[in-house]
């Protein structure tokens, strides 16, 4: 019995190491996959039941059983399939298997025939009692040796109630019973052991490469998040081989070859074509492809020590961008692991293409909206100014001449500004000048604006139409009408590694309560392109600490301060 039961055993490690029964195991199957295993499990009953050993109520024959005499019975393994079937797929599974061994059983005759076939049954639905009753627990050998110890109990009682006649069955049971027990008990242990160990290695292996997958993809993420191109490519490529255990990387997009890093990179150079047919099958199907050989491979090199390759296609969002290519250099079969580390590695990928792709995307429609708002000017100053030329024209027609060309200038700079993300200082202090000699002819020059700013710091490099919207705001919002007590000072102070500016009215101020308010709203209603703007312009290229600050008293004036680093 005891050779027997080892017979199984090793079927049953031999069954472990396919992939369709250990996907069956990894999870909990859903109804075909429960079904599955009961018609495996039953085979495995109908090969325990052959394997077993032909007994008489006088003697063991030590027959292989084939078709019995009605005295003859045969001291099996069968309950090991069908109990483990029962433990691992539950109910339904025991059920089918036990039908599957018992009604076979029952076709080879012996006057147990009936009762092995109840008691194939009854292990089965036993066993799938248990695995309901440990769902929500870790099935542990100790006790699938409890289930089977009950399991052969139950058959033992079951042949004594149902063989008959009695005093045979007696003494069937006299020779078969323990060692039945003991074997059985044991090969169900086993097997729930070895299944067992096989699952845990399984989910151990595939831990370490999902952890191992998350730590390349936290690598990788700052240079993919830049696209797909020959530098992200190449990057990507060095930390992939670093990482892994492959003996070669490769990233194509979906014409050539972006970056080669390992075996084979001395003649797999960037910018070469696509020639592997399984490289361009996987761009247009989009599904994960092995190349098997050196043949498939299809490198020119007879030298070449790639051996085999797994393919994976890389998406941004949009589609197929490219793949992702993992080689090795031994002549066996690919390695599993080598696979799912693949197809883990380019589904984090794809999702990092696709979270750059939303991100430029995303920075280009917000430079499109700076660009716009950079571009407008307000109608309302206009149409003042244009007024105030009118007015001019016959009275002061120099005067009139220098405002048209400072409006000029004016416009020149809003447009220059919606196309370049820099400037200088010194720029932005000519288009405030300009800004200022259209507002001062307008208000017969009663406003007085003073610049404190070194020309030490002329060159500070500054976003365009940063300082000239904080005039701006200063001259529509701080006065109610321009005095000759109106003044506005513009200061640039240099402070260690950053200039501090700021902009300083002495007008009607502001509320405590609107200060707050001010830098939160999402438009501005005065059509012009407002502080909300400067303050996130300014916060999204250097930091939160650069936004703009305001500092007011109502009745006392207002000033408006930022602070950047300045360029090296």
């Amino acid at each position: 019995m005891a050779q027997r039961m080892g017979f199984i055993v090793a079927i049953a490690f031999l069954f472990t190491r396919w992939q369709g029964f250990r996907s069956l195991l990894e999870n909990r199957p859903t109804l075909k996959g429960k079904l599955y295993l009961g018609v495996i499990f039953g085979i495995f009953g109908i090969i325990g039941t052959y394997t077993g050993i032909t007994v008489t109520p006088r003697e063991v024959q030590n027959l292989f059983p084939g078709t019995l005499a009605y005295e003859d019975a045969i001291a099996n393994s069968r309950a090991i399939g069908v109990m483990v079937g029962g433990l691992l797929g539950g109910p339904l599974t025991g059920l089918l298997a036990g039908l599957i061994a018992g009604v076979h059983r029952m076709s080879m005759g012996g006057f147990t025939d009936m009762a092995c076939g109840i008691s194939t049954v009854y292990e089965g639905l036993l066993a799938g009692v248990i695995y309901y009753k440990m769902k929500q627990k870790t099935l542990t050998p100790g006790v699938a040796l409890m289930t089977g110890l009950a399991g052969e109990i139950g058959q033992m009682a079951i042949i004594l109630m149902v063989a008959q006649p009695f005093y045979k069955a007696l003494a069937l049971v006299k020779i078969i019973a323990m060692p039945m027990i003991l074997a059985n008990s044991l090969g169900i242990a086993l097997f729930i052991a070895i299944v067992q160990t096989v699952v845990e290695n399984e989910r151990t292996i595939g831990a370490i490469q999902a952890q191992r997958a998350l730590a390349i993809a936290d690598k990788t993420l700052a240079h993919l998040r830049k696209g797909l191109n020959h530098e992200s490519a190449l990057a990507t490529a060095q930390i992939i081989y670093e990482e892994s255990c492959a003996g070669a990387v490769a990233i194509t997009n979906q014409e050539m070859i972006l970056a080669h890093v390992g075996e084979g990179s001395d003649h797999h150079h960037p910018g070469a074509p696509i020639l592997t047919k399984v490289t361009r099958e996987v761009l247009q199907h989009g599904q994960l492809a092995i190349a098997a050989s050196p043949q498939e491979i299809l490198c020119t090199n007879v030298h070449c020590a790639l051996q085999s390759a797994v393919v994976v296609p890389l998406y941004n969002g949009k589609g197929i961008v490219g793949t992702l290519k993992l080689y090795s250099v031994r002549r066996q079969q690919l390695d599993r692991l080598m696979v799912e580390l693949a197809r883990g590695l380019a589904q984090l990928f794809s999702t990092q293409l696709e979270l750059g792709e939303a991100e430029k995307q995303a920075r280009l429609v917000q430079d499109a909206e700076i660009k716009a708002l950079q571009a407008q000017i307000n109608p309302h100053f206009l149409f003042n100014a244009l007024n105030t030329v009118v007015s001019l024209i016959r009275t002061k027609p120099d005067e009139a001449r220098s405002v048209l060309i400072h409006l000029g200038t004016y416009i020149r700079q809003n447009l220059k500004s919606s196309l370049n993300k820099w400037t200088n200082l010194e720029t932005e202090l000519k288009h405030v000048e300009a800004y200022l000699a259209v507002v001062q002819a307008r208000f017969s020059h009663r406003l007085r604006v003073e610049m404190n700013i070194p020309l030490t710091l002329h060159g500070v490099v500054i976003p365009p139409l940063t300082l000239q919207p904080l005039v701006e705001n200063a001259v529509q919002h701080g006065f109610p009408r321009i005095t000759e007590n109106s003044s506005i000072i513009i200061e640039a102070v240099q402070q260690e590694k950053q200039v501090r500016i700021s902009v300083t009215d002495n007008g009607v101020g502001i509320e405590r309560d609107r200060v707050e308010e001010l830098l939160k709203a999402e438009k501005r209603s005065d059509g012009g392109i407002g502080l909300i703007n400067v303050h996130s312009r300014l916060i999204s290229i250097f930091g939160p600490q650069a936004g703009l600050s305001i500092h007011s008293e109502p009745g006392a004036g207002t000033r408006v301060e930022f602070s950047i680093p300045i360029a090296q």
